[in-house]
């Protein structure tokens, strides 16, 4: 079976790669906007806070080779938590 949907590239993009710190030939850009942000400070992400905002210019968790698995393991809480947001 393909697992072809996990990782997605957009090189075209004028930020390509956005963050530091992957291989860009390992850039998966699938999440280039985290669902795991809405978890505040229980995303598991390496994130600061700039200014009283959420600052994830730092974090790599999203588009290293493994996050697909680390975002969809995490995505029940977001879903329970929907409500409180």
């Amino acid at each position: 079976m393909s697992e072809n949907y996990k990782f997605n590239q957009h090189k075209a993009c004028e930020f390509f790669p956005c963050h530091k710190g992957v291989e860009a030939d390992k850039f998966n850009c699938l999440f280039c906007y985290c669902p795991l942000y809405l978890l505040k400070d229980e995303c598991g992400g390496d994130y600061k806070i700039n200014h009283g905002i959420k600052d994830c210019s730092d974090c790599t968790k999203p588009h290293d080779e493994n996050s697909y698995a680390y975002v969809m393991a995490r995505m029940k809480v977001v879903i329970e938590r929907g409500s409180d947001f």
